[in-house]
């Protein structure tokens, strides 16, 4: 991919059918043509996230996110709703421990207001303070209903226990008693601080001419400051055991280990490891927990990758009375793929992976967000070709690395429900040993 100088502050790069403008500020602005659709989807990717947050106001990053939808200098809250539901548009957003979201699907003809809507939430909202007391509010319902939701919490307490007393180890929701007080100023700080033209890619996806597209960016994001984004402190997974006895009908389970990172030279290996073991209805633990013994309804693996680091791990949950027979099947299983996964395994991951690839190039909005994801995390665009060649090189050794690899770091547990016939932290540790 070669840089073609296009106008003065302006370099472009192009890459088959994407191409990639630096603004003057340091915006990057992204297109993926899509010639023969009639919609666009289009978003900014901003790079913070729950990570950059300090722990005394842990939950900011979520509640910007949410108030930004609450009224600008031009519009009320309702106008943004009305505005992009006028044309039948849609308009979301959502926060991650790294990245936060603010993204829009439209009719090609009217990605000019969908632009002027995500730029205007981003540079001029008010943060007014009676709705900010009002959706404090919302987001405390939010945050209860999670605390409700077994199956859903236990991964919050999983990644506190892989990640204790350190950023990416809290919640992104952010505790109650953290939002519930967080002063308005707290608000605009994180903004001021993070929300930079160096720290955001805008992208497109869709029936969408480059410049012309860059041309609304460079007058939308005119009062946007080039910014100046911290790095976030390290990743040091620790893990260990978090046990809460609920009285519940099921135990909910998560048991993992260290992972992976992005740019670990294992990380498509990880992802590979990740559907064999528990990524579908022929992966090992389904068929054997659930197919073989049932002994759950629900079981899955899966691999989270940060810029630092990462976590690997199994989901299930399961009836009191089977609770005592399923963890020594599941560490039983995570053991065995080092010494007798088979080569077809590996094939049948890998055309999984592989297919969830090429399938996610249909629709504009996975289109535009893997280029926004994959412009803040690698600051490049990866061709498709070049991720279909690396996950067809990972073969049955570099499987076996990435289990062996997984196992020589101290597990994390996290149990939630009738916990009696569970077994002891270090018991299922020398399973997994």
């Amino acid at each position: 991919m070669s840089p073609v100088q296009v106008a003065p502050n302006r370099t472009t790069l192009r890459q088959g059918s994407v191409q990639v403008t630096t603004l003057s500020n340091g915006l990057r602005v992204a297109t993926d043509s899509m010639p023969d659709v009639q919609s666009v989807s289009l978003g900014c990717w901003v790079g913070v996230g729950t990570r950059n947050e300090a722990a005394s106001v842990n939950g900011v990053a979520h509640l910007v996110e949410h108030m930004l939808f609450k009224g600008t200098e031009r519009r009320s809250a309702f106008r943004i709703s009305e505005e992009i539901e006028n044309v039948g548009g849609q308009l979301n957003a959502y926060t991650t421990r790294e990245h936060t979201a603010y993204y829009a699907k439209v009719l090609h003809e009217d990605t000019g207001l969908a632009l002027d809507l995500i730029a205007d939430m981003l540079q001029n909202s008010l943060i007014d303070a009676e709705e900010l007391t009002r959706e404090r509010a919302v987001v405390l319902q939010e945050i209860g209903q999670a605390a409700d939701t077994p199956d859903d919490i236990i991964f919050d307490h999983f990644q506190a226990t892989a990640f204790p007393d350190q950023a990416l180890g809290r919640a992104v929701l952010g505790s109650a008693e953290i939002v519930g007080a967080l002063p308005r100023e707290a608000l605009v700080d994180y903004v001021g601080r993070n929300y930079g033209a160096s720290s955001i890619v805008l992208s497109a996806a869709g029936r969408i001419e480059h410049d012309r597209f860059v041309a609304l960016a460079e007058k939308a994001f005119a009062r946007l400051p080039k910014g100046d984004v911290r790095d976030p402190e390290p990743a040091r997974y620790m893990g260990g055991d978090f046990r809460e006895a609920r009285d519940l009908e099921q135990m909910h389970l998560v048991l993992g280990f260290d992972g992976v990172g992005v740019h670990d030279p294992d990380f498509y290996a990880h992802s590979v490891f990740s559907t064999l073991l528990g990524g579908g209805m022929s992966s090992r633990l389904f068929q054997e927990v659930r197919e073989k013994r049932g002994l759950v309804y629900s079981i899955y693996s899966f691999a989270s990758a940060y810029r630092d680091g990462g976590l690997f791990g199994v989901y299930a949950g399961t009836g009191e009375e089977e609770v005592a027979e399923l963890v020594p099947v599941v560490c039983d299983e995570i053991a065995k793929v080092a010494h007798e996964v088979t080569e077809d395994e590996v094939a049948r991951a890998r055309a999984q992976l592989r297919a969830g690839t090429l399938m996610g190039l249909e629709g504009t909005m996975s289109r535009c967000e893997t280029l926004g994801q994959q412009l803040l995390v690698y600051d490049r665009p990866i061709p498709v070709e070049e991720v279909v060649e690396k996950i067809g090189a990972v073969d049955r050794a570099a499987v076996i690395r990435v289990a062996e690899r997984l196992r020589r770091s101290r597990p994390t547990v996290a149990a939630l429900g009738p916990l009696d016939r569970l077994e002891d932290y270090d018991r299922i540790a020398a399973r997994l040993a």
